[in-house]
């Protein structure tokens, strides 16, 4: 964890900006996988870690505004944890090492609670994601668990996304060690990606490497052939010589900080000519993006600039045709381009994407758009220094997309719909990095990894 002055700096903050009331945090505990005592692996909840710092189950924490004060509440383990977990230090010594003085016993986070309301005091919560957080809120504070997410406070959740969508130097530099990590999980991915290897096999792999570093997945991995699938988490495939194998992954730090990268490899080291062009299409909209970016520009703008290298990229390889800014205007583009150019990532990969994407992508200056594609843009805002991004445009074939814009007679003037039958199992390529924010533009985090079509080709060669 970071240094005790860190959390109690930031939660001081949190004070400040919220001006009164209480501020619940409840931390995660362990999941039963399928009997209580074998859980999945502990995760601590994202905004908790900020602010307490301590990544073991069983812990809640308030930050008191009113009262100028921060309490943990837990229980210390008894013998029968102690034969089955091992020793743990007491919650009073754990509160101590993130600037906590005050402990209670878990139990008592009702009373309090119940007392605060009873002084007429605001209780701020954050949207619960967890089914037994939505018990725990009825419990302490009588909320039904269907109302549990609307209960939860604008001005807490503001507080929050402000505090945790500019990143520390310490916390860009767990983000650039998660990204050393997944630098050798692509250099392993992009040597395996060879014919007759199963999807699985290097899936395996690279998640290990994950684990040997320290760390874990920050995200489970999407690795397939099928490309054109955007989320695929499936990995029973055979690899075959013509095909592409779309590898999006990234580890986490010890500390929890996500990475996240995305690679298009050609199976068994050679990119056709047809992929090449698609592929170098997608490469200029990465780059393209990446000098675009500068603080002040709203991250939509960078959207629609690699939307626009996107058209006029399949315009000169003839699957596109018109006038580039109006095929954009009307969302043409959204056939082969149907999601947004990234994300922030911090402590979650999408981060505090549980905390509403509104509410993090969003503000007064800019709206969600209502157009397919566009609506899926999950940051939007103006970027500031110190915001953490994914870059990640593609371009996919999705037969059953295609299909039913061709059914529906939709972009007519802009899709070449007779020369994409040749493309219905072509899969998608994707090309991500992660930048920093800088005072006067944008730095892409950690090592290198293979991107140009040459570099690839080399590392998937064997």
């Amino acid at each position: 964890m970071f240094d005790s002055r860190t959390y109690a700096a930031r939660r001081k903050r949190l004070r400040r900006d919220l001006g009164s009331g209480v501020a619940l945090f409840l931390g995660n505990d362990e999941s039963p996988m399928n009997y209580t005592a074998n859980g999945y692996p502990f995760r601590q909840d994202s905004s908790f870690l900020y602010f307490f710092g301590l990544d073991t189950p069983g812990l809640a924490g308030i930050v008191d505004v009113d009262e100028g004060k921060d309490i943990l509440f837990g229980d210390d383990i008894d013998i029968e944890d102690i034969i089955w977990m091992g020793f743990l230090p007491t919650v009073k010594e754990r509160a101590a090492e993130v600037g906590v003085k005050e402990t209670r016993p878990a139990k008592a986070l009702t009373a309090y609670l119940q007392d605060a309301l009873a002084k007429g005091r605001m209780v701020h919560l954050l949207p619960p994601y967890r089914a037994e957080h939505r018990l725990k809120l009825q419990d302490c504070l009588g909320v039904p668990p269907a109302e549990a997410k609307a209960r939860a406070s604008q001005a807490f959740i503001k507080a929050v996304v402000a505090q945790r969508s500019v990143k520390s130097e310490a916390e860009v530099a767990e983000i650039e060690t998660a990204l050393m990590t997944t630098c050798k999980m692509y250099e392993t991915a992009m040597h395996m990606a060879q014919p007759g290897v199963y999807e699985h096999s290097i899936a395996g792999r690279i998640n290990g490497i994950a684990m040997a570093d320290g760390g874990a997945n920050a995200f489970p991995t999407i690795l397939t052939i099928n490309g054109q699938i955007l989320h695929n988490h499936g990995y029973t495939n055979k690899l075959a010589k013509g095909r592409l194998m779309v590898v999006d992954s990234g580890a986490e730090s010890a500390l929890h900080y996500a990475s996240d990268i995305t690679r298009t490899i050609p199976v068994g080291g050679k990119f056709t000519a047809r992929q090449k062009d698609i592929y170098e299409i997608v490469l200029a909209a990465n780059l393209g993006a990446i000098r675009f970016a500068k603080p002040g520009l709203p991250y939509k703008e960078v959207h629609l600039l690699a939307s626009r290298i996107i058209v006029d990229g399949l315009m000169d390889v003839g699957l596109m045709k018109g006038n580039s800014d109006d095929a954009i205007a009307q969302g043409a583009h959204a056939l082969f381009f149907p999601h947004g150019l990234g994300h922030m990532m911090g402590l979650d990969v999408h981060d505090m994407e549980n905390l509403g994407e509104n509410n993090v992508g969003y503000d007064q200056s800019v709206e969600r758009s209502r157009q397919f594609g566009l609506a899926y843009l999950r940051m939007a805002r103006p970027l500031r220094p110190g915001h953490v991004m994914t870059v990640e445009p593609g371009i996919y074939f999705i037969p059953a997309l295609i299909d039913l814009w061709r059914a529906e007679k939709k972009a007519l003037d802009f899709v070449a719909y007779d020369k994409l039958e040749a493309y219905r199992g072509f899969g998608g390529v994707r090309i991500e990095d992660d930048i920093l924010v800088t005072q006067d533009g944008v730095r892409v985090l950690g090592r290198p990894i293979p991107k140009t079509a040459a570099q690839v080709e080399a590392a998937s060669t064997v």
